[in-house]
């Protein structure tokens, strides 16, 4: 089955990625740490820059910008995801379907990832926003501040968001925003 992914040169997306039958994963210390090892190995060989960043137990939202002449993030995604999967240790036996025994893949992500090209200024915002809320809007902290795996603290430093921006409230987003 051929995807038709948008791909702009130089474009700027959000994407999401899951974990395998949403297994709770990625925020265990040693998996956070393989995770920032695998994005810093392949953003040496294809360059990024990340605008936004969550991380939660069983999926990541992000936003990238790629360089000017460069649309090749599926290239990026499969590098980040395959170097993650031969180093994880996985917290139960793995159950592989024929399918993924044939394929050599082990039982950590899901095989495709959600991508969205960020349109404009507006766009970009509302991403960045759900990025930034997902911990709260999926119960796992009060407010995004409380949220150690997020690009949140960054935007703060920068003077984007006051520290307590999200919190107290409940942020609702259109359902175009950051389907999962």
């Amino acid at each position: 089955m051929q995807y038709r992914r948008a791909t702009v040169e130089g474009g700027t997306y959000f994407f999401t990625l899951v974990t395998h039958n949403r297994q709770r994963l990625l925020c265990l210390p040693t998996n956070v740490s393989l995770l920032r090892n695998a994005f810093r190995y392949v953003m040496q060989q294809y360059p990024f820059i990340i605008d936004a960043f969550v991380l939660l137990p069983d999926h990541l939202h992000c936003i990238w910008t790629l360089p000017q002449g460069d649309r090749n993030f599926p290239t990026r995604w499969r590098l980040i995801k395959s170097y993650f999967s031969r180093q994880c240790i996985t917290l139960s036996q793995e159950s592989l379907s024929t399918s993924r025994q044939n394929k050599k893949e082990r039982a950590i992500w899901q095989r495709r990832f959600w991508e969205h090209f960020i349109r404009d200024e507006v766009d970009f915002k509302n991403h960045v926003e759900y990025i930034h809320y997902n911990p709260v809007k999926h119960g796992l902290v009060k407010a995004p501040k409380d949220w150690e795996y997020s690009s949140f603290h960054r935007s703060v430093r920068q003077g984007t968001y006051d520290i307590i921006w999200g919190a107290g409230q409940e942020i609702v987003f259109q359902a175009d925003i950051g389907k999962e």
